[in-house]
């Protein structure tokens, strides 16, 4: 084996060698070339420069300088790509040799491992040797205790999926007892908010009757005092009226002072007549009397009084009652 790594080692050494010659070799014609065609240039450069003093003309230092540092870089730059394909190729063979080296191995370990192997079943003893019929058995008892286990699991399967199954049962339970409790307290809720909202209406329809009522009582109140009051009132008038009458009967007797303003010939001249001293705003007393009926205004306290309304009822032109007197009336039913 060792002789086998050695000569392919050798091979690749060899070959990389050959290629390494031949790459300096190419190297080395590239520069002498250039190096030859350098003086080429450099002399037809000066025959030039010669012909071009015969004719008169300057040579052009620079032009010189710039042609030089051309070849200077060419060269350079020749010795660079040589070097870089030197440096390519020695790795290519260092690589082969890495290879080599690497294959060399894994086929040397392959090989000890089959001679261990072979060593190893040379070494058993005979008595460690099962026979055939151990073997079965022992392979039979192995799988029954597979089976067994097996069944095991398959049973601690079981029952981790009946509790799974029992818990979420439970679960399932719990969260419809839990759904119909929430049910019931919402129903609850809504219930006695019902009756709260029921009471609260009742509540506020008897206090709203007891406003009602307390207003109707008061403006019965009110009108029961203002019916008292206008009662007391018309009262009061009337007894002063009377008082008034009584004293007028006592100052006066039954003489009442009376100005006569016409003598209608019948009722529709009297009633006219009468309208349209009652729209003046005076009082107005018809008398019949068998010549026609009288037409008087008043009473009037006294007979200064009565002359007064005379005056200003004959200067009235809207009434054109020119002819009116004051005389002591006497009403019928008191002669």
């Amino acid at each position: 084996m060792n002789s086998r790594q050695r000569w392919m080692g050798g091979v690749v050494l060899l070959s990389g060698g050959v290629l390494l010659a031949a790459l300096l070799l190419k190297g080395k014609d590239e520069i002498h070339h250039n190096q030859m065609h350098a003086p080429e240039t450099a002399a037809e450069s000066g025959q030039k420069n010669a012909g071009s003093s015969a004719s008169g003309l300057t040579v052009d230092v620079e032009t010189e300088k710039r042609l030089l540092e051309a070849q200077r870089q060419t060269r350079e730059k020749s010795v660079a790509e040589q070097e870089a394909r030197a440096a390519e190729f020695l790795a290519m063979q260092q690589q082969a040799e890495a290879d080599a080296a690497r294959k060399a191995a894994e086929e040397y370990a392959a090989l000890n491992a089959r001679r261990s192997a072979q060593q190893s079943s040379d070494n058993i003893p005979p008595e460690l040797i099962e026979d055939e019929a151990a073997k079965q058995k022992r392979i039979a008892e192995e799988k029954q205790a597979a089976q067994k286990k097996l069944e095991q699991q398959k049973s601690a399967q079981q029952k981790a999926e009946q509790s799974k199954q029992d818990a979420a049962r439970k679960a399932a339970e719990a969260e419809k007892r839990a759904t119909e409790e929430k049910r019931s307290a919402e129903l609850k809720r809504k219930e006695e908010a019902e009756r709260l909202a029921a009471e609260k209406k009742a509540a506020e329809k008897k206090a709203a009757d007891k406003k009602a009522a307390d207003s109707k009582a008061a403006e019965e109140k009110r009108k029961a005092e203002e019916h008292k009051a206008e009662a007391k009132r018309k009262e009061d008038a009337k007894k002063k009226a009377e008082a008034e009458k009584a004293r007028d009967l006592l100052e006066h007797g039954d003489k009442q002072w009376m100005v006569q303003v016409a003598l209608a010939a019948n009722q529709a001249n009297a009633d006219a007549l009468a309208s349209k001293l009652k729209a003046k705003g005076y009082r107005v007393t018809k008398s019949p009397t068998s010549k026609g009926i009288r037409i008087m205004v008043g009473p009037s306290k006294d007979r200064e009084a009565a002359d007064g309304a005379r005056k200003k009822i004959t200067s009235d032109a809207s009434l054109g009652m020119k002819s009116a007197w004051v005389i002591d009336w006497v009403p019928l039913d008191k002669r």
